[in-house]
């Protein structure tokens, strides 16, 4: 844009890195609500920092209820929340930090994006797998019932798609193995990313 600089810093990404000994890396949980995609990005969040790493995470309501409040839950409006979303957890990668964002992210194009800014390099997509009659049984937010009453509109799985990735990094199934499965197998499958080399 003109008139805008990106300003350089004295301290780079790569001695945040080296001070916290891990490479920084976005996971991105992608699922219908009630896939557990916020409960499996905790429970990642809570193990990696049992290990000494350095994490944040970004959760959908969390950023919706803050940066996000003045989005709605249109097309356009999914899209810039995904957009600023991105340009946060870039952010939080420049500082060193694993993000772990669980957000719906319904559209494989939005996803892309978001691989587009973050860097291919620095983005991992897990894919949390569960079938929506799972999701609805769940339905710990109640939000299912209402959208099939008429009472939510534009609700992921119900009036308005779901994009399932088709070549996720991760893809774990919540419906078949626990919590605490699924949590070693993205972190099994990321420990060659983060560590500092």
């Amino acid at each position: 844009m003109k008139n805008l600089f990106e300003q350089e810093t004295l301290v780079s990404r790569k001695d945040r890195l080296k001070l916290k000994n891990q490479n920084s890396v976005v996971l991105w949980f992608t699922g219908l609500s009630g896939s557990g995609k916020s409960t499996l990005a905790s429970k990642v969040n809570s193990d990696l920092y049992s290990r000494g790493n350095n994490c944040y995470m970004l959760d959908g309501d969390n950023i919706r209820l803050g940066i996000n409040s003045d989005l709605d839950f249109t097309d356009k409006g999914r899209k810039e929340n995904i957009r600023r979303i991105a340009e946060v957890a870039k952010l939080f990668v420049d500082a060193g930090e694993i993000v772990l964002c669980s957000f719906v992210s319904p559209f494989k194009e939005d996803r892309e994006q978001a691989r587009k800014i973050i860097g291919e390099e620095n983005f991992v997509e897990v894919f949390v797998n569960c079938p929506i009659i799972e999701c609805e049984k769940r339905d710990v937010k109640g939000l299912y019932k209402r959208a099939r009453n008429g009472e939510i509109k534009h609700f992921t799985g119900i009036d308005s798609p779901y994009e399932a990735p088709t070549n996720p990094e991760i893809e774990v199934l919540t419906h078949k193995y626990s919590i605490d499965e699924c949590s070693d197998v993205v972190i099994n499958n990321i420990l060659n990313k983060i560590e500092f080399k």
